[in-house]
């Protein structure tokens, strides 16, 4: 090797000594990065500045709000009619929160007329609006107790009645009375909010993990990922609203079509054990955990398929056999009764528990004065938990304490 190959050589060393070494700062700046993100969240968002409450009720933050409700409003009442199983939309709603006024935001950004750019707070504004007023879809009694009380329902049940046992719910009463449900809970709740968050760190699984999601979206790597994720989003969509369109076609009226389609033979189907490739129970059942799942298939194998059909063969025994499948003295009292007399079973044994455990952690806390402990959690003793806060705690209860709701 001459001198010009071996000077040409040693300059290629040279200069792929440096390209590594630039490389590995810049793995090594990513990592630090990636540790300080890690490490902190709100010190990513420590140089921007929190608007006070008043500025974070904007009209585009009341707008998609009142939008998403109607669209959620509709999905509610939809679960509530058929399954009775109402999943967490937190998630959804803060998703769709963030990519809508994302999008208004950054249209204005190109025509100079952004005044407010969108924040965090404001995200957390929309989510709350959406499922609340979502909420009040289910728990209102729109699809139980609510209409049930009204006398068409009355006369369906085949039972005798008077004017004292009927209401029918008019549009002024409703909104008399939801808003006495649903500002009960506010008035109760805001004098405890500071106890309950700051004192006791009371646990929010629902809420933490929201309140993640939508630190995650308002960062550059998690904007991109919300990106992805309502594209995901719009896919589905797309496909289970015209997968619903495609069985129109084939329904003809009730009890016809893929609604009622004998999956498992005739046998099975007037046994009411058939599939009816419905989106909706399909959804359900993805975003629900497979305990729930496992034992709701448990359930309704045990009952449609054993103890019912079991049950309606004691007809003109055990109850009248000129008595209506829906009325409550045949075959759908024992269907109605049995499984509430389980349901409240478990859950009076669950509320016995959990009172137990939290009287015995508020003693445990009130004994010990002058500590700051907290309520244990997952069995955790309190001496354990007891440590100081981090950064992101303190400038969380910061901002949370700044901010005050009038009274």
């Amino acid at each position: 090797m001459d001198n010009r190959e071996r000077e040409s050589h040693d300059d290629k060393m040279e200069k792929a000594s440096f390209a590594s070494s630039d490389h590995w700062k810049a793995l090594a700046t990513m990592g630090e990065e990636s540790e300080l993100a890690d490490a902190s969240v709100e010190k990513i968002f420590e140089s921007r500045e929190v608007p006070p409450w008043q500025k974070q009720l904007t009209f585009r933050a009341f707008f998609v709000s009142f939008i998403l409700t109607i669209l959620f409003s509709f999905i509610v009442m939809k679960f509530n009619l058929t399954t009775g199983i109402i999943p967490s939309l937190n998630v959804a709603a803060g998703l769709l929160g963030f990519f809508f006024v994302k999008t208004w935001t950054k249209f204005l950004e190109k025509s100079e007329l952004l005044k407010q750019p969108f924040t965090r707070q404001e995200n957390t504004v929309i989510q709350t609006c959406v499922v609340a007023s979502s909420g009040i879809a289910f728990s209102g009694g729109f699809g139980n107790y609510l209409f049930g009380m009204s006398e068409e329902v009355a006369k369906s049940s085949g039972e005798t009645y008077n004017s004292r046992d009927i209401k029918n719910p008019s549009l002024d009463w409703m909104i008399g009375f939801l808003f006495v449900v649903s500002f009960l809970g506010l008035f109760s709740v805001v004098p405890l909010r500071k106890i309950m968050i700051i004192d006791f760190k009371l646990i929010y699984p629902s809420g933490t993990a929201t309140a993640h999601l939508i630190n995650s979206f308002h960062t550059p790597q998690g904007a991109k990922l919300a990106k992805k994720q309502v594209r995901q989003l719009a896919k589905f969509f797309s496909f289970s609203f015209l997968w619903g369109f495609f069985q129109w076609f084939f329904t003809g009226g009730d009890g016809c079509g893929f609604n009622n389609f004998p999956t498992f033979g005739l046998k099975a189907h007037k046994n009411m054990f058939y599939f009816d490739f419905s989106a909706t129970y399909v959804g359900v059942g993805m975003i629900c955990p497979y305990l729930i799942n496992v034992s709701l298939l448990v359930g309704s194998i045990l009952s449609w398929g054993i103890m019912w059909p079991l049950i309606s063969n004691q007809k003109g025994h055990w109850f009248d056999a000129t008595l209506p499948s829906s009325s409550l003295y045949g075959l759908q009292g024992y269907k109605v009764f049995i499984s509430i007399a389980m349901i409240l079973g478990d859950g009076l044994y669950n509320f016995i528990k959990v009172m137990g455990h939290t009287l015995f952690s508020l003693y445990t806390q009130f004994r010990k004065k002058g500590s700051h402990a907290i309520l244990p959690s997952n069995r955790r003793a309190a001496s354990d938990v007891s440590q100081a806060q981090s950064y992101d705690d303190q400038r969380r209860a910061l901002l949370f304490v700044k901010d005050q709701i009038p009274t």
